[in-house]
């Protein structure tokens, strides 16, 4: 039996669909092969300092055997995790507050939108001489440093979010005669979330990478930390190992949020797909 010219079409729309997902499952794959063929060769190259895999996993088991300030690997990376999980808590509920806030609210928007603006100007790093010299070199002024860094992504994202919801939704709200309370916590922070979560997520990743840079500048105790040991001694290997570490906790963290969104913003999972 003939086909039909509509089942021909969809039967070679299904078969490139199908080769489109197998293409899109071996990119990885290739990636991951061409970054480890580039840290061979680098490794290999004649009086190269780079360490090899080799190196890696020697000092990976060296570091099993012989801690750090008496922490494991593990131990570091929980230590920054901890900085990182407590300027983030702190960042996103002041940050989504704030800028719900700032972008409902035109008078407050006039008012503290400018001092704002030029307050995240300003990089976080550029804080620490001042943290330093007011907190000294404890956990406060890290997570402070930190929660600077985190707290401008989403305070950014909510407030777009929130200043521009699409004024259809605002007067169906109106016809519907909702208060002005209604309008805020039923309509637009719900169809707000997209852009929250947007800032949650580059809060995320900018808390990490904040947290690493001020360990470096000082401290005692996590991954950022032990890079500069690692330098300071010469050790390369410790210094690619923290440097893998921080790939994958960052890497984790990117996919928890995106775990987190899809949970409490399913439809974000359909506008990808």
């Amino acid at each position: 039996m003939r086909k039909t010219k509509i089942e021909v079409v969809q039967s070679e729309y299904e078969r490139k669909e199908q080769l489109r997902r197998r293409i899109y499952a071996v990119l990885p794959i290739i990636s991951v092969a061409l970054l480890l063929l580039l840290w061979f060769l680098a490794s290999s190259a004649k009086d190269s300092n780079f360490p090899s895999p080799k190196d890696i996993v020697d000092r990976f088991i060296l570091f099993l055997h012989k801690p750090i300030k008496d922490m494991s690997l593990l131990g570091h990376i929980w230590a920054s995790l901890k900085r990182v999980f407590i300027a983030l808590g702190v960042a996103w509920f002041l940050g989504i507050s704030f800028g719900v806030f700032i972008g409902w609210n035109k008078k407050a928007n006039a008012l503290l939108g400018p001092m704002f603006t030029a307050f995240r100007s300003v990089p976080p790093l550029a804080w620490v001489p001042l943290m330093t010299m007011w907190f000294g070199t404890g956990e406060f002024p890290k997570v402070l440093i930190v929660f600077i860094g985190a707290l401008m992504p989403v305070v950014v994202n909510t407030q777009a979010g929130i200043a521009n919801v699409q004024k259809l939704y605002l007067d169906v709200g109106t016809i519907f005669n909702a208060k002005s309370r209604q309008m805020l916590f039923e309509i637009a922070i719900p169809s707000s979330l997209d852009a929250i979560f947007a800032g949650i997520r580059t809060s995320t990743s900018a808390g990490w990478m904040v947290v690493l840079a001020a360990e470096m500048l000082g401290g005692k105790s996590g991954v950022g930390f032990l890079i500069t040991r690692g330098m300071d001694s010469g050790d390369y290997s410790l210094c690619l190992l923290s440097m893998i570490c921080i790939g994958l906790v960052g890497a984790l963290l990117a996919v928890i949020t995106q775990v987190l969104e899809r949970i409490i913003c399913p439809w974000t999972a359909k506008k990808s797909s």
